[in-house]
Order: structure tokens, then sequence, then C-alpha cells
């Protein structure tokens, strides 16, 4: 059977990668998951500065997965191109660099710091919504997503993956927007904003008060819109949100997904990815699918 895929031209030999922020950049999950099993690992967010991220606590589990304010921290471009590369060049994986910024100038600095490093995609978080500047606006207004796809697909050597925030009242409008940009491909969905209350010390559970809701709770409205947007937009998608079986992973691309990224479920369970591309491959021998292709969109 085949379970290659292609997104913009680079070509993964399974559909199943990792979802940014919760993965590191390998290095945490090197002794638990063979990473050459991978069809990617996408990093943690990189940015041009290091960040110290948002003020603990900064998780905090929720009924069906989890709210996150962790606020991006990572010690910046430099130490990545120095230490993380270099690692992840050892295995047989795509990697895909996610890359953020607070304004357009500081996602381009990074973007053009990668032009001539050994990675496969660039992965542009425009819709984190634990960022209290940047992100969120960008991933919220059309106009704004256009002009800094267009900006980053100007600089950049490597095809560029948009990653969408699911905070918004059309998905479809920001998807075309991308698109319109010069987007080469898509990653939908970001955590959704979110809140939980420590109703016994009557506080917020995390420092930011609000922070990203990830996990099994938010998948039906992930695949929602990887269906919406598999049929608005003729771009590679890459679903991602709550995944947490191969069966979960198979509804993103039956939706219209050529990919999908596996996150939250990382904590639960180190070895997720791994068995999530065991199960899709146990699914097509159970049910004659000779390509994975095949299944892409499928249902209609």
């Amino acid at each position: 059977m085949n379970t290659a895929v292609n997104i913009a031209g680079v070509e993964l030999k399974n559909p199943v990668m990792t979802a940014s922020g919760t993965f590191g950049s390998g290095q945490e999950y090197g002794e638990f998951v063979d990473l050459n099993l991978l069809g990617a690992v996408v990093t943690k967010g990189v940015s041009n500065v290091p960040w110290p991220g948002n003020a603990a606590p900064r998780i905090a589990e929720t009924y069906g997965g989890m709210i996150n304010a962790i606020g991006l921290q990572n010690p910046g471009i430099d130490v990545f191109v120095k230490r993380d590369i270099p690692y992840l060049r050892q295995f047989d994986t795509k990697i895909i660099v996610n890359v953020c910024g607070k304004t357009t100038e500081d996602y381009v600095e990074v973007v053009e710091r990668l032009r001539d490093e050994p990675v496969d995609l660039l992965e542009i978080n425009i819709s984190c919504p634990n960022v209290k500047e940047g992100g969120i606006a960008f991933g919220q207004d059309p106009k704004a997503v256009e002009a800094i796809t267009r900006e980053v697909k100007r600089r950049a050597k490597q095809p560029i993956i948009m990653k969408l925030s699911p905070n918004v009242t059309d998905i479809t409008e920001m998807a075309r927007a991308a698109k319109d940009g010069g987007a080469d491909a898509l990653s939908l969905i970001n955590t959704l904003t979110g809140m939980k209350i420590d109703v016994h010390r009557r506080t917020f559970a995390v420092a930011n008060k609000t922070g990203g809701l990830s996990g099994p709770a938010i998948r039906p409205v992930a695949v929602r819109m990887v269906y919406q947007t598999a049929s608005a937009v003729d771009l590679p998608i890459i679903g991602m949100g709550g995944i947490m079986t191969a069966e979960d992973a198979l509804e993103f691309i039956l939706a219209g997904a050529t990919a999908v990224s596996v996150g939250t479920a990382n904590f639960h369970d180190p070895c997720a990815t791994v068995k999530v591309i065991g199960g899709i491959q146990a699914y097509m021998d159970r049910y004659g699918v000779k390509d994975i292709k095949e299944l892409v969109g499928a249902v209609r």
C-alpha cells in the first residue's frame, strides 16, 4: 500500500506529523518515538528573538482536553538553527518549522534566516490565541492574512503553510485570503480560545485568564472547518484538532485533509503518532485501500 502524500511538492512517507508546540523539536520524544517513522516533525514555534512566554500557571486540564497559555516560549532562531536543525537532520523525516512573530518584520526575519537551512516547509503561525499581540490580529482579519501571507511568500525559499485560527466567523474567508496571498498549503485548526475558573480558589486556572483549548473536545469543530475549507480552496490541507486515534485522523482525511497533525495526544501518550500511523495502515489493509490519496476528501 502507498501511504505517501505530497504537500506543495514535498513528499512525506505518510500523512502523520506532530503538531507544533506539543513535541518540542523532537528531542523531548526521541527516546520514546522513532522519528524516522513520522511523515514530518513540526517544530515548536520559532521567533526572531527569545520569547519568555506567559506567567505561570500556564496549563490547565479540562473535560475532553486542556487549556494552554504558554505564550510561545522559545529560545529564538539562533538557538534553533544551532541546536535543533542538526538534531532533526539525523532522521529520515521531513522538517516543518513553525514560525511565530508579533509583527510582519518578525516573521520575515525568521523566514529569511531559514532560507539556506535544510528544512522542508514553513508553517506560519498567524493564529495563536494566547499571545497578546500579533498573531491573533493577523489571524482574524482577512486583509491581514492576505498581506502577511504575500510578504512571507515573497521572502521564503521553502513552501509556506498558513496556520489558520478557528476563532473567526467564516474560516473559508481566511482560507481564501491565504490562497490569494500565495499560500502553498493550509493547516487548521489552531486552538479555540477558552477559559477555566478554579471554583475553590475563585480565580482563573491559568494566569493569562484565557488560553488555547485543544484535545478531543474540539475535534468535531475542526473536522467541520477542514471540510468547509477543502470545499472552498484548492490547496493541500493539514488537519488537526483533538486527534487521539487513527479513526480520528481518518475523519480529517475523509473530510479533505491531505495530512494530519497529532498534538495534545502526545502529552497523554508519547507514542500516539506512531500508533496513528499503524492504525491508518491497518484501516487501509482492512478496506483494500491501495493508496492513501483515495481517501482524501472521499466524503462529500
